[in-house]
């Protein structure tokens, strides 16, 4: 969800490699064509950035209730019955996960790999952390703050195992993206990535995933993501087939993770009609919006989209993260003075939140990030 998405370095000559050579511990050879940024990858991103926020500001009832003054439902008549599946763009967002991670990972040895996913992900989530509780802390905002501990606590990131408070409400998805990068790392990076402990992962995580579900046992949830896995295990797949579209194995692992993706994303989503209820997501739906993130990335994978290779997705890609970190909670307090101080439409009030939030998004891409990434993961990758 947060790596800068760029292919592979330049290739040697030669097909790609099917089968992994004893004791082979680097990436096979890439085709020619994966040469290049995939900026379509990065437009899909803020897609999936965006779906989240329309179901934040309108497709979900609760707190945002109380920026709009009423229900969203009332707000958006028809459109928060569509609005509600945007939650789904968690799910793209794994997927896509998958496939950078694996990309990032592949050849890296562990330190470069940590000190890059870290400078990724913490300057921005420090920053993001601080400026909602400032702002959470002021007396004309309606919502109430975290305590001073909580908020230090969710400068580790560790909030959500340790029951505390979220700043983020995001935060949650991050939790599951550090799970990940840690058996990614343990697994493939640390003995080093080849076509054939990929494989290994995917398969032995798949089956651990749903057996650990059937166990009931809450140490294999965490652990393990039941729920999560097969998006992410999917997104690793398809950089298999990245480098290799005739990669059997790798369609194999795209075609399961999809087929047990859809189930539990029905199964977490789906709820029977119910009379006064806020929105009905069907089956279909949900399914449907499931197979457009699998299949928005396959198209990727395949060179399919890389006619899209304007210069204005990359920035696109790079405001995604911090847009995503404070686009829920601080886009309700846009809306309520928009909406509510300033008597603005429920639509136009909906357009300059979002607006409001990737100005934001860009101020911190520009002032946080591009200074301080850098900084960090050349201090992490110098450090014993």
């Amino acid at each position: 969800m947060t790596e800068t998405v760029v292919s592979p370095r330049k290739p040697r000559p030669g097909p790609a490699v099917l089968v992994d050579p004893p004791g082979a511990t680097t990436v096979p050879r890439r085709r020619e064509k994966s040469a290049g940024r995939l900026r379509a990858l990065d437009g899909l991103r803020l897609v999936a950035a965006l779906m989240v926020a329309a179901y934040h500001y309108g497709g979900r009832d609760g707190e945002v209730s109380e920026a709009w003054g009423t229900s969203p439902e009332l707000q958006f008549p028809t459109l928060h019955e569509f609005l509600a599946y945007g939650c789904l763009g968690v799910q793209v967002f794994f997927v896509i996960s998958g496939f950078v991670i694996c990309m990032s990972g592949w050849g890296r040895p562990l330190k470069s790999f940590f000190a890059s996913r870290a400078s990724r992900l913490l300057p921005a989530y420090w920053v993001a952390v601080l400026l909602v509780t400032a702002v959470f802390a002021l007396p004309v905002v309606a919502y109430e703050a975290v305590s001073p501990s909580d908020a230090l606590v969710n400068l580790t990131m560790l909030q959500m195992p340790l029951g505390v408070d979220r700043v983020l409400g995001v935060c949650w998805t991050l939790w599951a993206e550090v799970r990940f990068y840690a058996l990614f790392a343990l697994c493939v990076v640390l003995p080093g990535a080849t076509r054939r402990r990929v494989i290994m992962f995917c398969a032995a995580w798949t089956l651990a995933a749903v057996i650990a579900d059937n166990a009931r046992m809450p140490l294999l949830d965490i652990v393990l993501m039941p729920e999560y896995a097969p998006f992410f295990i999917g997104g690793v797949g398809l950089y298999l087939v990245h480098l290799d579209r005739r990669d059997v194995y790798g369609w194999g692992i795209v075609a399961v993770s999809f087929l047990v993706g859809q189930h539990y994303a029905v199964q977490d989503l789906w709820h029977a009609p119910e009379a006064g209820g806020f929105s009905y997501r069907s089956s279909l739906g949900i399914m449907l919006v499931v197979t457009f993130g699998f299949v928005a990335v396959a198209a990727i994978a395949l060179g399919w989209l890389r006619w899209a290779n304007w210069r204005w997705l990359t920035v696109a890609g790079a405001l995604t993260y911090p847009f995503y970190l404070v686009h829920e909670h601080l886009g309700w307090v846009v809306i309520h003075a928009l909406h509510r101080g300033l008597g603005l439409p429920s639509a136009v009030t909906f357009s300059l939140t979002v607006a409001s939030m990737l100005l934001l998004a860009w101020l911190l891409n520009k002032y946080v990030e591009e200074p301080l990434t850098p900084r960090l993961r050349e201090l992490l990758a110098k450090a014993r």
